[in-house]
């Protein structure tokens, strides 16, 4: 059901936001002028079945955390471009089908990178110390202090030395920490050392990662790297679930040669109620939140009014 109408011309509005949550709606409505283009917001989440139905009428899709199958996109006729809301399109659009069918898909990149760093910065403080984990045993009566790790001095490796992680090197380099790189392409200005993902993996105290999600991305840190790494890292992910290969963590995790996933990032969005990460002690879990602050939102929200504006 649509939620509201934003009128920004005489006309019915041609650009769907699908699928809006209250906290969205909140800063959307502090971005959304009245002379920018008519915008329709509906609420999410929508099933799949529900989508065709959803944006008939409409040839552009603001889209937040909705699945376009090829079967989905198919039955989607009348659409002509997609405007999703951040960098990780592959994880709800298909975008080979996309291609194929006309519709364009456009992504938002850089309007987060300072509050997705901090907020991997935060998931080492939490991993490092064991926040967390104490953090729920105190809520429920108990009291057990942990011994933790002090970070001045040690290695963070990051791996992807683009918008967020020259981000994350600066803040890292703020508290005292040595910090190296690895990228897949060359880079000619580099503000840290840059190594071999094995040199990377061997050096590291904790790893954090920046990827984007591709097919030559997807398992990058596959069971061999992994093991490369030394016992006891720390292994922060703010990029996307895919990029590691989670049955092959989920052993090392409870063999110890991981010390501690902390993840901001699943599989499968919400995380269902089976997945191995839930059971394990050694985890910092936040439910993809990395970049969810005004600063960063009123930015991409902002770049995703004037990308539906351009049109496909």
């Amino acid at each position: 059901m649509i939620a509201r109408f934003d009128w920004g011309t005489a006309r019915m509005p041609r650009t769907l936001f699908i699928d809006s949550t209250p906290d969205i709606d909140l800063v959307w409505k502090r971005v959304h002028r009245p002379d920018d283009i008519a915008v329709a917001v509906s609420m999410g989440p929508v099933a799949e079945d529900d989508i065709p139905g959803k944006i008939d009428g409409y040839d552009t899709v603001i889209n937040d955390a909705t699945y376009f199958s090829e079967a989905t996109l198919k039955r989607c006729t009348g659409l002509k471009h997609i405007v999703f809301l951040g960098t990780g399109a592959a994880s709800f659009v298909d975008l080979a089908a996309a291609q194929r069918l006309g519709i364009k898909v456009s992504t938002i990149a850089g309007y987060g990178d300072t509050t997705v760093a901090e907020h991997a910065m935060g998931l080492v403080f939490a991993a490092a110390r064991h926040i967390a984990t104490m953090h729920g045993i105190v809520r429920s009566g108990g009291w057990r202090p942990m011994q933790g790790m002090e970070l001045r001095g040690k290695t963070l490796g990051i791996v992807g030395l683009g918008g967020i992680g020259r981000e994350m090197a600066r803040i890292a380099q703020g508290v005292g920490l040595k910090v190296i790189a690895y990228n897949r392409s060359p880079l000619a200005d580099a503000p840290v050392p840059m190594v071999t993902v094995d040199e990377l993996l061997a050096k590291s105290d904790i790893v954090s990662l920046h990827l984007g999600l591709n097919d030559a991305t997807r398992g990058f840190l596959d069971r061999a790297r992994l093991k490369k790494a030394k016992p006891g890292v720390i292994v922060v992910n703010t990029a996307r679930a895919g990029v590691v290969d989670e049955p092959a963590l989920f052993d090392l995790l409870r063999a110890g040669h991981i010390g501690h996933y902390a993840t901001d990032v699943f599989a499968k969005e919400p995380t269902a109620p089976d997945d191995p990460l839930l059971k394990l002690d050694n985890v910092t879990l936040t439910a993809h939140a990395g970049y969810n602050t005004p600063e960063a939102a009123m930015t991409m929200y902002r770049r995703a009014i004037d990308l539906a504006a351009a049109g496909p």
